[in-house]
């Protein structure tokens, strides 16, 4: 299939992408900013908000990956008048599946940003197109930023009451990518991570794998979404789950390797590995790619 993928160059599409590849199917690409192809990749320009550029984005696509997202801080900006506007343009295209990601309790708590996000959910659902809704709890990656942009303060705040679900947003994809090669459920499917932490556990455990000391100042964040969170909104006992937990995403075990590993990965000692100043290359390229924050288109 040819899918188009909104939202490509934010932490879930940069995952949702390589799936979709390995799947199998043709990708096309949406981005504010004009790129150029690259592998199998075919990057097209275009603007959610104002829609130019999305009407060629949605023609000829099977199905779309809505990953696109406003933000906790873009006032619905995409969420709302940016998926609408995708949906009437793919409806006319005749696109035959749209898959749109949500977060876990948009319908038990919409507030703030869950409260686009519920909306957004709407339009998809009354748009006239086959649809698939997933609903994934926090990525690990989001809150592993979230804890980096607080690092510098002498404690951190700590409502030890909210329950938090971590997922990664390889497994994420993965599901996703699933549910788009089986075609349109007409449903609302939820995604969480394998275990759900209390923010004192989160914390302890970030600091431990980042090295640092910070002692954990108890406090009660306001408002009515963490109320919903206090009481378990934004959790979710749904199958199937990640398996990647907050632990080994921050401290990845050590690899299994197998009997054989040693004779079947040993240099011969014509091996460039064995002669380093023959190499012509001597980078190492590795790690993790890093957060980005969530795209507006």
């Amino acid at each position: 299939m040819r899918i188009l993928v909104t939202g490509a160059t934010g932490t879930l599409g940069g995952a949702l992408v390589p799936a979709l590849l390995k799947a199998g199917h043709e990708v096309r690409a949406l981005s504010r900013t004009k790129r150029d192809g690259r592998g199998n990749v075919e990057w097209v320009w275009g603007d959610l908000i104002s829609g130019n550029g999305v009407r060629d984005a949605v023609d000829g696509v099977d199905a779309i990956a809505h990953l696109a997202t406003s933000g906790r801080r873009g006032r619905g900006a995409v969420d709302i008048p940016g998926t609408r506007t995708l949906m009437i343009l793919a409806h006319a295209a005749g696109v035959p599946h749209v898959l749109f990601t949500s977060m876990v309790g948009a319908d038990r708590a919409p507030y703030g940003h869950l409260r686009h996000k519920l909306e957004a959910e709407r339009i998809v659902e009354e748009s006239g197109l086959a649809w698939t809704i997933l609903r994934a709890t926090p990525f690990h990656q989001w809150l592993h930023e979230r804890l980096r942009a607080h690092a510098s303060l002498p404690a951190l705040p700590v409502d030890r009451a909210l329950p938090w679900q971590p997922v990664h947003t390889g497994e994420v994809a993965t599901r996703a990518a699933a549910l788009l090669s089986a075609g349109p459920t007409h449903r609302h499917l939820e995604y969480g991570g394998p275990q759900v932490l209390g923010t004192e556990e989160l914390v302890r455990t970030w600091l431990r794998a980042t090295g640092l000391r910070r002692p954990c100042l108890p406090v009660r964040y306001p408002g009515r979404l963490y109320a919903a969170q206090r009481a378990g909104h934004l959790t979710t006992d749904a199958a199937p789950k990640g398996e990647i937990t907050w632990h080994d995403y921050l401290m990845p075990p050590a690899p299994v390797l197998s009997d054989d590993f040693a004779s079947e990965h040993t240099a011969s000692p014509t091996s460039p590995a064995t002669q380093p100043e023959q190499d012509p290359d001597l980078r190492v390229y590795g790690g993790d790619e890093g957060y980005e924050r969530p795209t507006r288109s």
